[in-house]
């Protein structure tokens, strides 16, 4: 009688739950403004680079998740000319438009001088990827609010643009950038932003100069060509070589600046992140990429400073990239989800009663914060929140690698997905790319709507975490096979680019790899809707 009742119990306990969990679900999905990861936490954004030298194939990687609710409409800007002495609009508000022809809410906050020529780039929230095999990556890092001069007339976005309308190499993009934000002033919160190109990756954190003339403070450092490095919304660049202007590059007068200002005593060794913030230099994020990757440095959550990028014990994939970006750190002392166990009672062949301690099949690790709430309420001390890697409140993601030995019609690929990273498929973007299709160019944000590409992802995604034990074997598997699909593929696409660029016919190029980025849109959206119908078959009437 006592197990029976204990039986009871479980099952109402995991009733009540389910009933909570699903209705947390549907919540979040009509109000996009709710922080998923509960009020107070500053994270928003993943970025995580490797040099020619970290890399299997000498590929090097920058990438981003665009964790927020920011705008998932993306287009393909085409490369441009312009009468000599014309002007450049700056635009603000240009994160949250709902598709790219709208321009409600976006306004010019002033101009600078045109250059005759532009190139064609990739135009996301946080714009990514040229014509050229530049690439960039972002993560707002906040910093010391004081920084932060208004009276600037730049937004990170806009000078990404700028960059990526206006160089070839990542080094030319970090002294453009620099340059115009201390000529024009720097308006926004302090941001990492991770450029690539074709041979070197760069790291450049940037800040406001506080009251007064707006300016701009800023650092960056080349990572190590055998290093893989990661920002994740915390500034991390240590000590400055100011000799060494090959790896390191910084705004005018920094050192006095920042003694001017009261963030460096002139002595003591001068660290950037000091300068512009005063928070612990990593967190969970970068701990679990770089301890995964030099196991041996036994690096500790302890420590008051973890390495600014390491050298990987075996070099990396741009898939093994793809991979830290689903990240939730399942079966590790991390995992959210390790302590959400029930009974579970079945018979063995004699017929006998048995017992034993399951994860629950509703658990899963993008529960939102009132989940976690209530279970700790019930419970306390059952989950222990952790800021993942893969989150639900994330808007897209990319993981780009340049890659020097292939013509730019194919040479970088952005990987992209909508929504959840650690749920969705990664739809290859090349940089000769020169359309996308008419859905992608709608942003899902605002509303639910039919016609929104993002939404063919998140409706399925969404669904999936109903019971996660379930949802995961039709979500993963999928994930899996488009993945290998677009590797098996991708030979004969360079090959077939390469021939043409040989012949000249750049064109004809780049008609092929447009073609096979909407073709493989197109099938990673139908495949998601024909799992949603599955999806709503299994937990629709409950289960």
């Amino acid at each position: 009688m006592k197990r029976a009742n204990q039986q009871t119990m479980i099952l109402r306990y995991s009733s009540v739950l389910m009933l909570l969990f699903v209705f947390s679900i549907l919540s979040a999905q009509r109000n996009y403004d709710v922080d998923q990861d509960g009020p107070g936490y500053a994270e928003n954004c993943t970025s995580i680079v490797a040099g020619r030298e970290a890399t299997v194939d000498g590929s090097v990687i920058t990438s981003h998740t665009c964790d927020g609710n920011y705008r998932t409409w993306l287009d393909i800007i085409p490369a441009k000319k312009h009468e000599k002495g014309s002007s450049h609009p700056v635009m603000w508000g240009t994160l949250n438009s709902e598709t790219a022809w709208e321009e409600t809410g976006v306004t010019k906050k002033g101009e600078i001088p045109e250059v005759e020529s532009t190139y064609s780039y990739l135009s996301t929230a946080y714009p990514c990827l040229n014509e050229k095999q530049l690439a960039i990556g972002e993560s707002t890092i906040y910093g010391r609010k004081e920084l932060v001069n208004t009276d600037g007339l730049f937004l990170i976005e806009e000078l990404e643009k700028i960059a990526l309308e206006r160089c070839s190499s990542a080094r030319e993009a970090v002294l453009l950038i620099g340059k115009l934000a201390e000529e024009y002033g720097y308006a926004d919160l302090a941001e990492c932003i991770t450029i690539a190109d074709k041979k070197e990756v760069w790291y450049l954190e940037i800040a406001g100069s506080g009251s007064g003339k707006a300016s701009a403070l800023w650092a960056a450092k080349r990572i190590p060509d055998d290093h893989v490095g990661i920002c994740a919304n915390i500034p991390r660049i240590p000590e400055i070589d100011f000799n060494d202007t090959q790896n390191y590059l910084t705004s005018t007068n920094l050192r006095d600046n920042a003694k001017r200002l009261g963030y460096w005593d002139g002595k003591s060794t001068f660290k950037f992140y000091k300068v512009i913030s005063t928070s612990k230099p990593y967190s969970i994020r970068e701990f679990f990429v770089l301890s995964s990757l030099a196991p041996s440095l036994n690096l500790s959550m302890n420590m008051d400073e973890l390495p600014f990028s390491v050298k990987p014990e075996k070099r990396v994939s741009v898939r093994d990239i793809m991979s830290f970006f689903r990240q939730t750190y399942e079966n590790t002392p991390y995992d959210m989800t390790q302590n959400l166990t029930v009974s579970l009672t079945t018979k063995n062949d004699q017929g006998q009663e048995q017992t034993e301690l399951i994860k629950s099949p509703i658990a899963s690790p993008w529960m939102s914060s009132d989940m976690r709430n209530l279970v700790n309420e019930l419970k306390p001390g059952t989950i222990t929140r952790q800021r993942t890697i893969a989150i639900a409140n994330c808007s897209y993601s990319h993981v780009i690698q340049c890659r020097s030995w292939l013509p730019d019609e194919v040479g970088a690929i952005a990987w992209f997905a909508f929504d959840n990273p650690g749920e969705s498929p990664r739809i290859p973007i090349f940089s000769g790319t020169r359309s996308l299709p008419d859905n992608f160019k709608i942003c899902g944000q605002h509303r639910y709507r039919t016609d929104a590409a993002m939404w063919s992802f998140r409706e399925t995604n969404k669904l999936a975490t109903v019971n996660w034990s379930k949802g995961r074997k039709l979500i993963e598997p999928a994930q899996a096979a488009l993945e290998e699909k677009a590797f098996s593929e991708l030979p004969e696409i360079e090959k077939r680019v390469c021939d043409l660029v040989k012949e000249g016919k750049h064109q004809e190029a780049e008609t092929v790899v447009t073609e096979y980025t909407k073709t493989f849109a197109y099938a990673s959206m139908s495949r998601w809707q024909e799992m949603k119908v599955t999806l709503w078959s299994m937990f629709g009437r409950g289960f």
